[in-house]
């Protein structure tokens, strides 16, 4: 199982269409939503981004911030469908992921046990503590 992470807490999931993989994305249908890996390259999706529900973005490693690259670039591109981040994101980077264009996170029950609703919840504000902006002011 998994738990959904958004700015109001732990979730259940309520994605049922299931994912497709990158490798295996058909080359002219419509895909209603994509699994990338890390190490994607977001710009092969460009002229397909209207067609796509949902991407969902691979965390391997919450040492690995490649996604948080790949949700800021399909945002510039003009993603505007649910971005997922799925995988070893912790509630350390949620206002990151956030910031990077993540709509959510999904993360295992083992990782929301080690990382309560509450830390999780703690970074939910994200807005109010972006520190460029308070560079700014």
């Amino acid at each position: 199982m998994s738990i959904i992470v958004t700015d109001t807490g732990f979730a259940s999931d309520d994605w049922t269409r299931g994912f497709t993989s990158l490798d295996a994305m058909p080359a002219n249908d419509n895909i209603c939503c994509l699994d990338l890996p890390s190490d994607a390259d977001p710009t092969i999706l460009s002229n397909r981004l209207n067609d796509i529900d949902m991407i969902r973005v691979d965390f391997p490693s919450f040492a690995d911030g490649r996604g948080f690259t790949i949700a800021r670039r399909l945002r510039l591109m003009g993603y505007e469908g649910r971005l997922r981040a799925k995988g070893h994101v912790i509630a350390d980077q949620y206002a990151m992921a956030r910031r990077a264009g993540f709509d959510e996170i999904e993360i295992s029950d083992d990782l929301a046990a080690r990382q309560p609703e509450n830390q999780w919840l703690a970074r939910a504000d994200w807005q109010q503590h972006d520190y460029q902006s308070r560079l700014r002011g």
